[in-house]
Formats: C-alpha cells, sequence, structure tokens
C-alpha cells in the first residue's frame, strides 16, 4: 500500500489493493448476513460475539480513529436487540459479548492512532530527507558550457531517499567539471562521507588546473576523516578542449560512451585505487584524455545499476541495453533506462543507483 497525504499534510487512508477490498466487503457481507439470520432464527442461539469483527473491519486501511469507535458503538447497541430475540440464551453471554466489543473497540481505536502517529513521523523524515538530497545532491543545469546534461538518483530504501551514491557538475576556470562517486558503506555515515567529498569537489575543482590533482584533494581529505570510515570509487570528467576530455578514474565502473549508435567502455589502462586508498598504492593519481565529439553521450553510473538482477539472477547488461535506446536527449535517455532498469530487477533496487549523462553539443 502507498501512503498519500491530504492537503492539510496529514495522512490519508491508503487505498487497499483491489482483493483485499473484496475481502473487507465479503466480511462485511458475512457479519450482516450472521445478525439478520441471529434475528430471525432460533432465539436459543446467539452469534453476537462475532459483533467484535466490526470495529476491526473499520479500522482497515482507516486514518481516522472516529471510524473503528462510532462502528464499534454501534456493534455494541446491536448486542441488545440480540439479547431481546434471543432470550433462551444466558444473559451471561449477551454480557461477554458487549464486553468484547467494548474492548476490541477500544484495541482497533487505538491502533489506528499509532498507525497515524508514525506515519505521521514517517512523513516528517521523508521531508528532512528530500531537504537533505536537496542540499547534497543539486540538480544539474540542463546545459552548460555546450553540454547538455540530466541526472537520475534511485535510493535504494524509499523512506532514505539519500544513499551513498553522489554526483556533481561544475562549471570552472578550466572546463566542466563532472564527479560521479559511490561510498562503500551505508546508512548515515555513508551520506556523511558523501557530503565530505562533495564539499572538497566543490572547492578543489575551481582552483585546481588538474583533475589529477582534484582527485589527490579528495584523496587527501578522506585520509583525515577517522580511522575505519567508508573509501570511495569515483570518477571524475573535465571537458574543456573541442572534441576532447580527461578522465581520471579512481577505482570505478568505467563510463560508457556512445557514438553513432555504439556503446563502449572508456577504458583506464592502469587501475588506480578508490578514494582513501591512494596511500597504500604509494602512487599519484592520473588523468588521460578521450575523444568526445560532438554528438558523443558520456553516462556515468553507479554498481546500483549493473549489479541490479533479474528473476534469473542475471546482472543488468546496461551496455547491451543502452545501444538499443534511441533517444539522443540525456533525460529521456535517463528516464528509458530507470524505467527499463526497474522492469529488469522487478521494481525494486537492492542498492542505491545514480546516473549521470552528458552529451556535447558543441
Amino acid at each position: 500500500m502507498t501512503h498519500v497525504t491530504g492537503p492539510d499534510g496529514q495522512p490519508r487512508a491508503p487505498r487497499l489493493p483491489h482483493r483485499a477490498r473484496l475481502l473487507v466487503v465479503a466480511a462485511y457481507v458475512l457479519l450482516g448476513t450472521a445478525v439478520v439470520m441471529d434475528l430471525a432464527s432460533d432465539p436459543r442461539w446467539t452469534v453476537s460475539p462475532v459483533l467484535a469483527t466490526a470495529p476491526v473491519l473499520a479500522s482497515i486501511g482507516s486514518r481516522k480513529a472516529m471510524v473503528p469507535m462510532l462502528v464499534g458503538l454501534g456493534a455494541l447497541a446491536l448486542v441488545a436487540p440480540l439479547a431481546l430475540a434471543d432470550d433462551e440464551v444466558p444473559m451471561l453471554v449477551h454480557l461477554t459479548s458487549g464486553f468484547t466489543v467494548l474492548a476490541i473497540t477500544c484495541v482497533s481505536t487505538a491502533n489506528v492512532l499509532l498507525v497515524a502517529t508514525r506515519e505521521r513521523e514517517l512523513l516528517q523524515s521523508r521531508s528532512v530527507a528530500e531537504a537533505a538530497q536537496q542540499t547534497l545532491l543539486r540538480p544539474p543545469p540542463e546545459r552548460l558550457d555546450g553540454l547538455r546534461m540530466a541526472v537520475r538518483y534511485l535510493a535504494a530504501a524509499a523512506e532514505a531517499r539519500v544513499g551513498g551514491d553522489l554526483y556533481e557538475t561544475l562549471a570552472t576556470p578550466f572546463g566542466t567539471r563532472l564527479l560521479l562517486g559511490d561510498v562503500r558503506g551505508k546508512g548515515l555515515s555513508a551520506i556523511d562521507t558523501a557530503a565530505a567529498v562533495l564539499g572538497t569537489f566543490r572547492e578543489a575543482a575551481q582552483v585546481e588546473p588538474s583533475l589529477a590533482a582534484v582527485a589527490g584533494r579528495l584523496d587527501a581529505a578522506m585520509c583525515r576523516r577517522q580511522p575505519g570510515e567508508e573509501f570511495v570509487t569515483a570518477v571524475l570528467v573535465q571537458v574543456a578542449e573541442p572534441g576532447r576530455a580527461e578522465l581520471v578514474n579512481c577505482g570505478h565502473l568505467p563510463p560508457l560512451l556512445c557514438r553513432a549508435g555504439r556503446v563502449r567502455e572508456v577504458p583506464v589502462p592502469v587501475p588506480q585505487p578508490p578514494l582513501a586508498l591512494l596511500g597504500m598504492a604509494d602512487d599519484t593519481y592520473r588523468g588521460q584524455a578521450f575523444v568526445f565529439e560532438r554528438g558523443d553521450l558520456l553516462l556515468l553510473y553507479t554498481d546500483g545499476v549493473t549489479e541490479a538482477r533479474d528473476a534469473a539472477g542475471r546482472f543488468y547488461p546496461l551496455a547491451e541495453r543502452l545501444a538499443g535506446m534511441p533517444e539522443s536527449a540525456p533525460a529521456a535517455l535517463l528516464d528509458r533506462v530507470v524505467a527499463d532498469l526497474l522492469a529488469y530487477a522487478g521494481g525494486e533496487l537492492s542498492d542505491d543507483a545514480a546516473l549521470l549523462a552528458v552529451r556535447r553539443e558543441q
């Protein structure tokens, strides 16, 4: 069931699935039939105990405490005529039925109040998460220095909205610089690490002439954090020269380059370690140039995309699927990829996923 809110921002009753609605209607019909049969049949037996199901049925899908309360009081009021109709049934049975109806009415009403309160808390948490996402993961401009771009972010946990994947696009004195990364970790600590990487990138990208130096600054910032913090795989791209671009890959998945209907990886001749692990390799980051011509589209992505599995356990073949998609505009292409990915994975992902598509128009 999906939880929706009313105009006042408060949770409204969710729409039950069709089969569930049919079952609830059938239960009401059975309850009504039982009461009619009791009034019209042998006075030596009674169905008054089944009236206790009425407030329970009324509470299903409801977010207003008055609904089960009123239905329960109505059921309680029916106990009296049933007691008169079934005058050969011991009064103790009817009294027990009345107390049972009253007790379950109180429990059903309390349950509705509890569920509504928890849903309000969840809505508040989601609002905070959305605000954090807007601060950390700002949507890129549609056009920037001859580039057309779009991004899509899918959080595996619907309640979180924000995870450990990160991205940024910046216009700098040295050209347009892009970042996409994946924190190896979960929860609030991963979000904190992502915030630190993004903050460092936004500052370093504006002052460091070399893209490799920007990556070095990111690694140094990660190393200054407390021991045991997550490392980050990342890919940095700089687009400045006509027909050319530069890539620094810090242990991340290789970007895909789409040109004239063909899709290929932008290779990394020498593997380079993720951020926070450069010191262990006793090395420095190096950039590599690649051809990025007018009309080309570059796709950066995290492993939440390529590690999505279908019902048979097969990984999502991103490059193969991408080659068969005719869309050339980044936003339209990513919408197509996301729809195809979710359909392939059965509607939900096991890990956060981020995609950044950039098309060169000049």
